[in-house]
């Protein structure tokens, strides 16, 4: 009988099934990329910035569909006052890391589109920097591997 291949990505939603627990991920999970959380304070983001990050991250389904939460829904979610959020975020967007879009009605305004090219453009060399550390330290193991060569054989003898 063959045994089906899962793809990849169920195999990491089940590993992550077994660290976080099924309920956790079943309610939802958030990628974000290592390099931002790894290099916040090279970047110049304050534990509320990363937050802010993390949470339009949250709300960031697809390329196309960008977040669109409220300043009060943030606020309320990280506990601090709504014009808190509102200074960070015209702060990250004056950092260049956030770009906000104004949804205007007839009636009035819509909450904010959030664009975040511009923190990605910003830990791209981040990014870069870490992937050429990597492939640097796994050449090495390559090169202390072949250098190792075969091993040396003796014959031992037995007791006769």
């Amino acid at each position: 009988m063959a045994i089906k291949k899962q793809p990849a990505a169920n195999a990491d939603l089940r590993t992550n099934e077994k660290k976080w627990s099924k309920p956790l991920m079943d309610a939802g999970w958030t990628a974000l990329p290592s390099v931002i959380i790894e290099n916040q304070k090279q970047l110049g983001l304050s534990p509320l910035d990363l937050n802010i990050v993390l949470y339009l991250a949250s709300k960031w389904w697809t390329p196309e569909g960008k977040p669109f939460p409220s300043k009060s829904t943030m606020a309320k979610a990280m506990d601090v006052h709504p014009r808190t959020i509102q200074k960070h975020v015209a702060a990250l967007e004056g950092a260049g890391y956030i770009r906000r879009e104004e949804r205007r009605t007839e009636t009035g305004s819509k909450t904010n589109v959030y664009h975040l090219d511009g923190l990605i453009k910003a830990a791209r060399p981040f990014a870069e920097e870490k992937l050429a550390e990597m492939k640097d330290k796994a050449e090495m193991a390559k090169r202390r591997q072949n250098r190792r060569g075969a091993p040396k054989l003796r014959l031992v003898k037995g007791e006769e």
